[in-house]
């Protein structure tokens, strides 16, 4: 598949099709200006937040204090510098994405608009993001972040070639809702499915584009996923521990997957931009999908309900709903979601004014996340939902050991337990 060039020609606005205009409304300007603003201000902001304050209280410290400290074995300045250095690397890659996003949405560096003047959008919370959006290309497109990657993918992957027989695979239709940086669906087209990925965070949509899109090599960029933190790293090294991204180049793979497949490329690989609820809750989308597979997403939900019932809506009779993942409830007291993890999960902030913006004047009666109340139900109780709103649960476990954007060395490892289930629609 050479999504680059499918890219090129109608760019992001046709591709990604949400039911709505990017730019013509004001606040969905807004916030998509936040996100390509936040790639642009992570440099200075890095610098600031990171190295240049701590090297403020660095100097605060008793004179023979510093003094000891900057000499070796320690010589924490030249630490400070080596951060710098890592910062400068991961700025390039945020660069990059601003620049392929721009141009994907014909958005000029310095418009002579007014009203297309995206930069100074971006508030704290904006370049929080950006932040952990480049963080996460560890997780999702590094060799290294592998290993976790399969204790999430690999069990939904062999689900569905289980579930669907090789010589049926072009005609499969998957839908995966919270797709964040598109692995997840790049491994399910990668497999001959027919794949349509969902997702609302404009910092997830932008970068997923351009590692999809933009990169011409494997291995093209140093990340530092772990350097802008200085808490419960065993060593130096570890804090500063470089990997290289992409770990394959998409292009190259996509195109290998595509040669085998009889369906062109641009038939079965597509990505929507919209609140999933508002956006799958139509009677567009009724009994479309012939597979729903969602990976660290149930728990997104304000009320798990709509999502159930938006996903009995778009799977087909006998279609199959795969899940793997915890229960770590977004919404939950109003909390914001960790930074640390993606597919949509990091400002609830945001995804209301989304989910308001994009659906308000043409579906004022389905407001996706935006609808009021909220419950956060335990694993049993999910599980007997389930059944009662019209599936069967074919198999269920709990998998212990699944990590989101864990660092392998730290000295400090958060590891879910997660819920994975196969579920036949009836």
């Amino acid at each position: 598949m050479d999504v680059q060039d499918e890219q090129s020609e109608d760019g992001m606005k046709e591709l990604w099709q949400g039911g709505h205009s990017f730019l013509s409304d004001e606040e969905e300007r807004r916030v998509l200006f936040a996100a390509l603003d936040s790639f642009r201000q992570y440099r200075r902001a890095a610098h600031h937040n990171v190295t240049h304050r701590r090297r403020q209280n660095f100097y605060a410290l008793p004179t023979t204090q510093w003094q000891l400290l900057a000499a070796p074995p320690f010589s924490i300045l030249s630490s400070f510098d080596r951060v710098d250095d890592a910062i400068d690397a991961n700025a390039d890659i945020a660069s990059e994405i601003l620049k392929a996003s721009l141009e994907a949405f014909g958005l000029q560096s310095d418009p002579p608009d007014p009203a297309m003047n995206w930069k100074g959008a971006a508030k704290p919370s904006d370049i929080d993001k950006a932040r952990s959006t480049i963080r996460q290309l560890y997780r999702d497109w590094s060799a290294e972040g592998a290993d976790e990657r399969s204790k999430s993918f690999e069990p939904v992957l062999s689900n569905l070639a289980n579930l669907f027989p090789k010589e049926d695979k072009g005609t499969t239709k998957v839908l995966v809702p919270g797709s964040g940086l598109g692995r997840l669906a790049f491994e399910v087209y990668k497999l001959g499915y027919e794949v349509e990925g969902n997702e609302l965070s404009y910092h997830q949509l932008m970068t997923s584009n351009w590692i999809l899109n933009n990169v011409v090599a494997d291995q093209q960029f140093d990340l530092y996923p772990f350097a802008l933190t200085f808490s419960n790293h065993t060593s130096r090294e570890n804090q500063l521990k470089c990997v290289k991204i992409p770990d394959v180049h998409p292009s190259t793979e996509l195109d290998v997957s595509n040669s085998t497949m009889p369906t062109h490329a641009t038939g079965r690989m597509s990505m929507t931009a919209a609140d999933f609820v508002v956006l799958y809750g139509d009677e567009k989308y009724h009994k479309n999908f012939d597979a729903v597979v969602t990976v660290f997403f149930v728990d997104t939900a304000p009320n798990v309900l709509r999502y159930i019932e938006v996903i009995h809506n778009c799977l087909k009779d006998g279609g199959y709903w795969i899940n793997l993942g915890p229960l770590l409830w977004h919404f939950e007291e109003s909390r914001g979601p960790p930074a640390e993890r993606g597919n949509s999960r990091q400002n609830p902030a945001e995804e209301k004014a989304l989910a308001t913006t994009r659906a308000a004047k043409e579906r004022q009666a389905k407001v996706g996340i935006e609808e009021p109340g909220s419950i956060e139900l335990t694993n049993e109780e999910v599980l007997l939902l389930v059944e009662r709103m019209g599936f069967n649960i074919q198999s269920h476990h709990l998998q212990e050991g699944t990590g989101y954007i864990q660092d392998p060395e730290s000295m400090l490892r958060n590891l879910y337990s997660v819920s994975h289930w196969v579920a036949r629609k009836v």
